[in-house]
């Protein structure tokens, strides 16, 4: 019901009410922002809330039965108070609004600076990169599937779980119906955890710590029991799902959506190449 206080790049920002910042995103687009990002800051020597604001906060204008679960979830899935918090903004994302609740008229800082290249965009962006061009070697190591084991049993329990119980499914449609309840679900609570990342490593450290180990040995041990892919649809199954996560990672490691969707089609091109420059050689020769 009150305008909010727009955020610029380099602001420093103190205050001791309760008060509503925006970052109202710049539509034109710059080819030197592709691994940009800004990072706000907000630190007190008391204790305050941070309340992210939106447009679908409402649970009752949710479209989709789907909207509305993620809507519940998320009304329960928030983070406790503390004195410092962080919020990493995408250069061309959504335009961001949250609150910030002080529970005593205690100074508060809201700073704001651009990091020219963000370390986990890069990151994402080659990693994109190397797992679609080395997705058929990858596929037939054992190594690899060991490992890709213990991250989806990490990061997606659920499928994971899925796909051990396969065989006590017998029809298949069954089955995927249930696989793709249990990806929606793994993939909402993978947005939650990235959301929350910080918050939960701060305050929660030794949960998370066990849970990956748990869950991580876990993993490995089914895996090693039902042992590598063998047969040549299995492993063009894993290949064709390493390269479906390419896509993704460099999607997500771009700030720029249309430099990535030219990207994903420069790889594909890459890979279809072979067969005309090889038919090319052989009429040459």
């Amino acid at each position: 019901g009150r305008s909010c206080h727009i955020l610029q790049e380099m602001d420093v920002i103190q205050e001791r009410e309760e008060n509503c910042y925006c970052y109202v995103q710049n539509r034109t687009m710059h080819l030197q922002y592709i691994w940009s990002t800004l990072q706000v800051k907000v630190n007190s020597r008391e204790i305050f809330r941070f309340e992210p604001i939106s447009d679908k906060s409402n649970c009752r204008n949710s479209e989709t039965v789907f909207e509305f679960a993620a809507c519940a979830v998320q009304i329960f899935w928030k983070p406790e108070t503390s004195t410092e918090t962080f919020l990493s903004i995408k250069q061309y994302g959504e335009d961001i609004c949250f609150k910030i609740q002080p529970f005593k008229t205690e100074l508060y800082t809201v700073s704001v600076k651009r990091e020219m290249l963000d370390g986990k965009l890069l990151f994402l962006f080659i990693a994109g990169i190397f797992l679609f061009h080395f997705a058929n070697s990858l596929s037939r190591s054992t190594k690899f599937f060991y490992l890709s084991g213990i991250i989806l049993g990490v990061l997606a329990l659920l499928v994971f779980v899925l796909l051990t119980l396969k065989r006590f499914i017998p029809r298949h449609s069954t089955f995927w119906i249930l696989m793709i309840g249990c990806w929606m679900s793994s993939l909402y609570f993978i947005y939650c955890f990235k959301e929350n990342m910080q918050w939960l490593w701060s305050e929660h450290r030794t949960y998370l710590l066990g849970y990956f180990l748990s869950v991580g040995l876990a993993s490995f041990t089914t895996c090693y029991q039902h042992g590598p892919l063998t047969t040549e649809l299995s492993i063009a199954l894993f290949a064709w799902t390493l390269q479906l996560t390419a896509f993704v990672l460099i999607y997500c490691g771009v700030t720029i959506p249309q430099v990535a969707y030219a990207v994903i089609a420069a790889s594909l091109c890459s890979k279809g190449l072979c067969y005309p420059l090889g038919a090319a050689c052989h009429i040459g020769r």
